[in-house]
Formats: C-alpha cells, sequence, structure tokens
C-alpha cells in the first residue's frame, strides 16, 4: 500500500483530460497536477528546451512526494520522456506507449495522428507504432492551432469548427484518429463530426489511465486506505485563462491553485 500522491504534468490545461480518466479508473488514488502555464506552449519548443522543462516539473513533483509520474504531454513524451527516464529514478509514464499497445491489442493498422507541429517533426508517434505494428499506415498532421485555442477555451465555436475542418480535410481512410495532444480531447466533438462515424477516436488518456492502475496494481502501491481522494493542481503561472476551463473539464466548481517555481 503507498498513500503518495500520482504526479501529473503538462504544459496547461489539456493534461487535466488526462487527470480526469485517472480519477475516473482509480477513484481511491490521490493526486497531483502541475500545469506549465508559464512556458505554455510546449508544441513549439525546441527538443533541448523541453527536455529541460521536464526535468524542472518532474523535480518539483518529486519534491511533492509522489509515487509514480505521469507525462500527460504529448510533445513532452515523444521528445523527453527516454531522457527523463535516465536522469529519474521513479517510474515514469507518457501518452504514446500505452496508446500503441491498445492499437496492437485491437489490431488497428490504418491509423491517423494529430498532434503538435513538435510531435509530429520527431515521429515520435510512427517511430512507436511502426515499431509494434509492422504493417500500419500512419497519416500525420500537425495542428499547432488547437491546443492554445483549448487554452482559450475555444473548443466548441465556429472558429474551432472550421479550424477542424482544414486540419483533418485530408486524413483519408483511417480506422482510428490518435488525438495526439491532451488538449485535443475538449474537440473530440467537433472531431467526430467531421469524420465518419467510422472511425475510432483515441482518447490518449483512458490508455494512460489503464497502464497505470495496471503498473499500481502489479507493483502493490496503490493506496488502499478508505479516505477521499484528493487532488492538488499547480500552476507556474497564476496570470492564465486555466481555472475557467478547467472548471468545465474537471466539472468543480471549487477548484483551488497553487502557485509553484
Amino acid at each position: 500500500m503507498d498513500s503518495r500522491a500520482i504526479g501529473v504534468f503538462d504544459s496547461g490545461v489539456g493534461g487535466l483530460t488526462v487527470l480526469k480518466e485517472l480519477q475516473e479508473q482509480m477513484k481511491n488514488e490521490n493526486y497531483i497536477y502541475i500545469g506549465d502555464t508559464a512556458n505554455f506552449p510546449y508544441g513549439s519548443k525546441s527538443k533541448q528546451t523541453i527536455i529541460e522543462l521536464c526535468k524542472k516539473r518532474i523535480e518539483n513533483l518529486i519534491e511533492l512526494d509522489v509515487k509514480l509520474i505521469v507525462i500527460a504531454c504529448g510533445t513532452a513524451t515523444s521528445q523527453a520522456l527516454n531522457e527523463m527516464k535516465k536522469i529519474f529514478n521513479i517510474p515514469i509514464i507518457g501518452i504514446i506507449q500505452p496508446t500503441v499497445e491498445y492499437l496492437k491489442e485491437k489490431k488497428l493498422k490504418n491509423i491517423g495522428v494529430i498532434a503538435t507541429t513538435g510531435t509530429i517533426r520527431s515521429k515520435g508517434w510512427q517511430k512507436e507504432i511502426e515499431k509494434e505494428i509492422i504493417d500500419a499506415r500512419i497519416e500525420s498532421k500537425a495542428c499547432p492551432l488547437l491546443a492554445p485555442m483549448a487554452e482559450e477555451g475555444w473548443v466548441d465555436n465556429e472558429i474551432a469548427k472550421l479550424t477542424i475542418h482544414e486540419y483533418l480535410k485530408d486524413i483519408k481512410d483511417v480506422d482510428a484518429l490518435i488525438l495526439g495532444c491532451t488538449h485535443y480531447p475538449l474537440f473530440e466533438n467537433i472531431i467526430q463530426n467531421e469524420l465518419e462515424k467510422k472511425v475510432e477516436i483515441i482518447n490518449t488518456g483512458k490508455m494512460v489511465a489503464r497502464k497505470v492502475k495496471e503498473y499500481i496494481n502489479a507493483n502493490n502501491i496503490s493506496n488502499e486506505q478508505n479516505n477521499i481522494s484528493k487532488t492538488k493542481i499547480y500552476l507556474t503561472d497564476l496570470e492564465c485563462s486555466f481555472i475557467e476551463v478547467a472548471k468545465k473539464i474537471m466539472n468543480n466548481t471549487n477548484m483551488q491553485l497553487n502557485k509553484i517555481g
């Protein structure tokens, strides 16, 4: 048994889509979330800068005494996860591998990926998918405007519809579409309406939560105390629109934010 929190971080509000799935699958666990709002967005930054930012956020979470860390960010996963595993002696789980395991399990081979410019440029998704699914056909598309729009709460207006239409118009004949940035599930309804109904939209948060649950159970570090689950949220910059969007994602009107350096 281990009552310490699960640590989660992202560049902003998007990682809350992962936190929400973790909470739904593991209601007894405690959570600490860091939104690196002072450095948002990660998607347009260099690999070295992203590595440095991830290192700092993981150091923050270790100082807060978490038992496991989830990198709830596609860009950070694709460009910094392997480096972080070399540096830190703590379990770290990103969003790519759990999702690729699901694709393999479901025998999905015609796969679309939408993500930030940095993620697509790194070919992080493509490399992992091709490693596990030899005959996979992958269509990738950078969608750099979506994460900033999500941070502003522009997830269900006409601008969002037009932007998604423009990004997805060239993605054809896929069986599944991976939302490769954790901000993108906020646009899921619009994305579904834009695609054929038979296309499975994959919210990486669900796959991550399943993987974390498996890891915690396998390593006997679940929280077995009968207390109410607690979640603490920290931001690197409080002067942002995080709170309004976060309340909608988490269905929480009493959310309190803490500052972290």
